[in-house]
């Protein structure tokens, strides 16, 4: 009731001082009492920063008015000119309308979001056209996510935890236009989980060749950011990263992703063979020991070696990268496991960027990355299960480090 008051009273301000009669009387009058109290917000702002009013008569001032700048805003209730105050000393900084700011609509904000939902331009054209009545053009879609540049820079540099217990990292290729032609790129992302179980997207880097020198950088800039350790890393066989993690990170256990190892081999096998063959290599990655799990791989490789000689040859190469896998007990085995919390999120990349085939710039791939990565992750917000027990096992493993 109390609300219903409160409309009542704000209709009987607006009939006084409008002859409303139709819908139409009623948006205007709506508009020039948007366009009057954003106006009155904006002297309050600038009293306020001034330290006096306007009909102060007081002589001693640090600073003086210096009569207002002229422009045209635009809003949800049409177009209308708005005064912003003006000092001699140049130092008033408006926070309600900034200085070169002309849309006070919501429509930017709109296009950002549709952009970072992975729309296509003429996608978000049709919704602000339904929305506002305004077309957009590819160009200005550019323009107005250019506004997020600052932030993405900000994101890219912020401080890290000094420990990540487990880190995860992956490549997520995409289709970027280079000189006129079209070349696949790589948005490289590193998953961090926290000491407290959190996870946390420590950063996505844009190249080309993968290698040894390209994953040195990324964890020289993680180190810049404030990583000291890393306890674990889990990632596929992605070029160079052994030598890159034994160089950055010395004490850091790599391990290999038994799901991509899975992969890697099931690749060579016949359909009908293709159950039977899973369930051989389930008896390795869930045996009981290091010991017991190279005997697994050699029973199953002595069965299959005739009918599929290589389909094994990856788990004997990399077992070194395998076997720290089975010095922890299951809850943590169930994270290392598998690099499903990335693979995860590069499914969701693709969800959001899966509308673009091609994008016109590495700039343009990373703004929709950047905006794909703040939706997924208001997502996150528990950490793992038994993470106090996980933990508690990982202080004893790495003794001193966490």
């Amino acid at each position: 009731m109390e609300e219903k008051s409160k409309g009542k009273k704000i209709l009987e301000i607006l009939q006084e001082n409008y002859e409303i009669e139709t819908a139409g009387d009623l948006s205007k009058a709506i508009k020039d009492l948007f366009k009057d109290s954003l106006q009155e917000m904006m002297n309050a702002e600038f009293d306020s920063s001034m330290g006096y009013s306007k009909y102060d008569k007081t002589e001693e001032k640090n600073n003086y008015r210096n009569g207002t700048t002229k422009k045209k805003l635009k809003s949800e209730f049409g177009e209308f000119d708005f005064e912003t105050p003006r000092d001699r000393k140049n130092e008033f900084e408006p926070l309600i309308i900034p200085k070169n700011k002309r849309d006070v609509s919501g429509i930017e904000e709109k296009i950002i979001s549709l952009y970072g939902r992975g729309l296509s331009t003429r996608e978000i054209n049709d919704q602000i056209q339904d929305l506002y009545g305004i077309e957009i053009s590819a160009t200005m879609v550019s323009h107005i996510t250019d506004q997020i540049i600052p932030k993405i820079k900000e994101w890219q540099e912020r401080p890290l935890n000094e420990v990540y217990p487990i880190v995860f990292v992956d490549a997520v290729h995409f289709s970027v236009r280079n000189d006129n032609t079209v070349v696949k790129k790589a948005a490289y992302i590193v998953l961090g989980i926290s000491d407290i179980g959190e996870k946390d997207i420590l950063g996505i880097w844009i190249g080309e060749n993968e290698s040894a020198k390209f994953w040195l950088g990324v964890f020289n800039d993680l180190k810049q950011r404030g990583i000291k350790d890393i306890l674990i890393m889990c990632s596929d066989g992605l070029n160079g990263m052994k030598e890159a993690i034994t160089t950055a990170f010395p004490k850091t256990i790599q391990q290999r992703c038994i799901v991509h190892m899975i992969r890697n081999s099931v690749r060579f096998i016949y359909y009908k063979d293709l159950k039977t063959f899973c369930n051989d290599l389930k008896t390795i990655y869930t045996a009981k020991n290091e010991k017991a799990g190279y005997d697994q791989l050699q029973k199953v490789k002595e069965k299959w070696k005739d009918k599929y000689p290589t389909a094994l040859k990856c788990w004997e190469e990399n077992w070194d990268a395998i076997c720290p896998f089975f010095s922890y007990s299951e809850p943590v085995r169930k994270i290392m496991y598998t690099t499903n919390a990335i693979e995860s999120l590069n499914r969701s990349f693709r969800k959001y960027t899966k509308t673009k085939s091609v994008f016109p710039t590495d700039e343009s791939l990373m703004k929709c990355l950047y905006l794909a990565t703040q939706n997924i992750i208001k997502k996150w917000t528990g950490r793992y299960r038994d993470w106090d027990k996980i933990l508690g096992e990982l202080s004893i493993m790495f003794d001193g480090r966490i």
